[in-house]
């Protein structure tokens, strides 16, 4: 899995979604560098989620993505993936009839996985392979605030907070690039809460790039680098957390709402 990186991670240009005659995102454009966090606020309906799946290249749309200075404008989902871009969905995505260490052993498939004809003839290779896939996810989830007490469980079997967590992690995976997260914070509060933010803040100073849309506004002013606000599907505003919780034209469209 490639490594997070230095400069610009990830930077669309131009993107815009129609679904019809609805034009769900309208020429919108912005980056993120490796160590930093952007934010992406906007009301219900703003066109949030239709960015992160133009991004991902889930739906058509038009405009320019570029990873790492090369255009993947054309590359499918499962290709950017593979070139560390990753993305948690606003709902919580796992497999539910596996445990939660089993779910974290799957995504690391590519890292420690063997051919069936490579598992009959090198049975014992094998078997070193799976336990050392075994050792990594359960690191991997603890640092992703998911405890060892709660790994032979199935995820539908663990608190709230910690599916949350849970799926970040599998997201993540091997590792990443740039993890575009969809409101992450849904549901959280206190302890759950103040994990979440701390989680984000180590993977920032790792050289992770964090895309994060979010209405939890103190979470997000408090983690963010910078902030983009979208209005029905157009870029509003960008700023640092300051500047946008003092702009006229964000207060009037959003923040002034919330209020």
């Amino acid at each position: 899995m490639p490594s997070p990186v230095s400069g610009t991670s990830l930077r669309v240009e131009g993107l815009s979604v129609s679904y019809g005659a609805l034009l769900a995102l309208n020429d919108v454009t912005w980056d993120v560098r490796g160590g930093e966090i952007l934010g992406i606020i906007g009301p219900n309906g703003a066109g949030k989620s239709s960015c992160y799946d133009a991004v991902t290249h889930l739906i058509p749309r038009q405009g320019r993505v570029t990873l790492c200075g090369e255009d993947v404008t054309t590359m499918p989902p499962h290709r950017l993936a593979e070139r560390g871009l990753k993305r948690a969905f606003q709902q919580n995505a796992f497999f539910h009839d596996l445990t939660v260490l089993e779910n974290m052993v799957c995504v690391l498939q590519d890292q420690y996985g063997t051919g069936l004809l490579a598992s009959t003839l090198f049975p014992l290779r094998q078997a070193r392979r799976r336990a050392a896939a075994v050792e990594d996810a359960m690191q991997r989830l603890v640092r992703f605030g998911v405890p060892a007490d709660y790994h032979g469980l199935k995820p539908t079997s663990v608190p709230y907070g910690i599916q949350r967590m849970l799926s970040i992690a599998l997201a993540y995976g091997g590792g990443a690039r740039v993890l575009l997260l969809d409101e992450p914070a849904a549901g959280l509060g206190g302890s759950d809460m103040e994990r979440l933010s701390q989680l984000l803040v180590e993977l920032k100073s790792e050289g992770l790039a964090l895309v994060v849309i979010e209405h939890h506004m103190d979470l997000i002013m408090a983690v963010a680098n910078r902030i983009v606000v979208l209005d029905q599907g157009r870029f509003l505003a960008t700023g640092t957390p300051r500047e946008i919780q003092t702009d006229e034209r964000v207060l009037e469209a959003y923040l002034g709402r919330l209020q």
